[in-house]
């Protein structure tokens, strides 16, 4: 992510794109080693904020579709604000 793209303002969907793109600059082997290991720190960066985001929407997944002891489903409130 670059300084300009941080997490709260990216999108997912934007991250995803920007570390396939990443992913690809660094495969090609044209890169330097110096821009070969700002990229892979880029990388890690978006990796990392995905991984966080499809984490907490599994979370509210699951709490949209837990099922009470009778069987009916069981509402519960989520937070949906991050800090």
């Amino acid at each position: 992510m670059s300084d300009s793209a941080s997490p709260s303002k990216i999108t997912f969907e934007q991250a995803l794109d920007t570390l396939q793109k990443t992913v690809k600059k660094l495969e090609s082997g044209e890169l330097s080693l110096e821009d070969s290991l700002k990229s892979f720190e880029e990388g890690v960066k978006l990796s990392r904020f995905c991984q966080s985001y499809l984490s907490e929407a599994e979370k509210r997944v699951e709490i949209l579709t837990k099922i009470s002891n009778t069987g009916e489903p069981e509402l519960s409130s989520f937070d949906t604000k991050k800090d």
